[in-house]
C-alpha cells in the first residue's frame, strides 16, 4: 500500500474547511485528516508534524497566512505550501506576497456555497496539489542528484532553427511562465535597466483580479516600468505589460508601424487564459525585427508551440530556465526538448541575457 499525502488543511471557516478536505480526500492519493482554525494553530502543528502539504487560507484571525509563512521561513520549517485566497484586490496582495514567500501556487476562493462545491473549484484545487507534489518530490530529486552525483553540464539542446543575429533593428521580448512564476519574476524583472531597448509583453498564468497586483509589486521594486496591459495602449520601450488574468494577451500593428496591445476574449485554451501561444502566435505580423522569447518555470507546454510558429516568420532568439532553478520543469523543458532553446540558463542569468540582447537605449 502507497503511503498516501498529508495535507494539513488552515481556514477560520468551518464550511471551506469541511469543503476543502472533501474535495482533497477524493483524490486517492491523499488524505486531509487535520485542520486548523488559524496561523497560529497551524505553526503549533507544523511544529511537531510532518505534512506533504499545506491548504493555507489567507485572511484569518490571530496569525494570517502570511504571518505563518514568515515565521516558518524564519524557523526553517519547510513545508510545500499551496494558497486558497480570494481576488480582493488586499486578498490578492497578500497572495502576490505569500508567493515572494515560498507559497507554490494559489487557488481562487469561491465566493459562495454554490462555486465551493462546484466541479471547477474542485478541479483546480486538485491539479494544484498534484503539481506541488509532483514539484516536491522532482526537487527532492534534483537536490539528491546535486548533492550525490556531479551534475553533468547542461548539454546543449539541438536547435532546429538557425539564430538569424539580429544587428540593429527594433526588438520586443516576450516572456512566459506560469507555477512558481511570481516568484521566478522577482529574480528577473528587478534587474533589468529602466532603459531597455524594447518593450516587454509578459503572460503569467493567473486568474484575473491578481495579475494588477503582482504588476504593482514587482514595479515597486524594479527600475524598468511594470504595470497591467490595457487594451489599445501603444508599446513603449523600457516598460513591461503584464496580461491581464482572464484575458489573452495580442500584439497588433498600427498603421503608424507603432505596436499595440489588444484583448482577445475567445475561451481558455486547455484552461489557460491568459495563454502564451496566443501571445506568441500574435507577433508572427508584428513589425518588429526580432522577438526575444523568454520561458520560465510552470507547468505544462505553453509558449512552445506559439513559439515554433513564431521562429517559422520572424527572427527569434529563445531563453528557457533550466531545471536546478525552476519550481516546476514544464514550461522550459518543453521549449529545450523542442530544440527551441537559444540558451538554457539558470534564473540568476535570465535578466543579464535579456539585457545582453536587447541592449539599452
Amino acid at each position: 500500500m502507497s503511503m498516501k499525502k498529508k495535507i494539513l488543511v488552515v481556514d477560520d471557516s468551518a464550511l471551506m474547511r469541511r469543503v476543502i478536505c472533501d474535495i482533497i480526500n477524493s483524490e486517492e492519493t491523499f488524505q486531509a485528516t487535520d485542520v486548523c482554525r488559524d496561523g497560529l494553530e497551524a505553526y503549533e502543528k507544523l511544529k511537531t508534524t510532518k505534512y506533504d502539504g499545506v491548504a493555507l487560507d489567507v485572511n484569518m484571525p490571530k496569525m494570517d497566512g502570511l504571518q505563518l509563512l514568515e515565521r516558518l521561513q524564519k524557523e526553517g520549517i519547510k513545508v510545500t505550501v499551496v494558497m486558497v485566497s480570494t481576488a480582493t484586490t488586499q486578498d490578492a496582495e497578500v497572495t502576490i506576497r505569500a508567493l515572494e514567500l515560498g507559497a507554490v501556487d494559489f487557488v481562487n476562493k469561491p465566493t459562495n456555497v454554490i462555486e465551493a462545491k462546484g466541479e471547477d473549484f474542485k478541479k483546480e484545487v486538485l491539479k494544484v496539489f498534484a503539481a506541488a507534489m509532483a514539484t516536491q518530490e522532482s526537487s527532492k530529486e534534483r537536490r539528491q542528484a546535486m548533492t550525490f552525483t556531479p551534475r553533468p553540464a547542461e548539454k546543449k539542446p539541438i536547435v532546429a532553427k538557425t539564430p538569424r543575429p539580429v544587428k540593429g533593428g527594433s526588438k520586443i521580448v516576450a516572456l512566459a511562465c506560469s507555477t512558481g512564476g511570481p516568484k521566478a519574476l522577482q529574480s528577473v524583472i528587478p534587474y533589468l535597466p529602466a532603459n531597455l531597448d524594447a518593450p516587454m509583453v509578459l503572460v503569467q498564468h493567473m486568474p484575473a483580479g491578481f495579475t494588477k497586483s503582482m504588476a504593482d509589486r514587482l514595479n515597486d521594486i524594479s527600475p524598468i516600468r511594470v504595470k497591467e496591459a490595457e487594451d489599445g495602449e501603444v508599446l513603449q520601450k523600457g516598460c513591461v505589460y503584464v496580461a491581464p488574468g482572464g484575458k489573452h494577451m495580442e500584439v497588433k500593428k498600427n498603421a503608424d508601424g507603432s505596436h499595440r496591445i489588444a484583448y482577445s476574449d475567445i475561451p481558455a485554451i486547455g484552461g489557460l487564459k491568459p495563454c502564451a501561444n496566443i501571445t506568441y502566435d500574435s507577433l508572427r505580423d508584428c513589425g518588429y525585427d526580432q522577438i526575444i522569447c523568454v520561458v520560465l518555470t510552470g507547468m505544462g507546454a505553453d509558449g512552445t508551440n506559439g513559439i515554433i510558429s513564431l521562429a517559422g516568420k520572424k527572427a527569434v532568439y529563445v531563453i528557457a530556465q533550466d531545471a536546478a532553478t525552476s519550481v516546476v520543469y514544464g514550461m522550459p523543458k518543453a521549449i529545450a526538448e523542442a530544440g527551441m532553446a537559444d540558451e538554457v540558463v539558470p534564473l540568476t542569468e535570465i535578466a543579464k541575457s535579456i539585457t545582453k540582447n536587447t541592449g539599452v537605449k
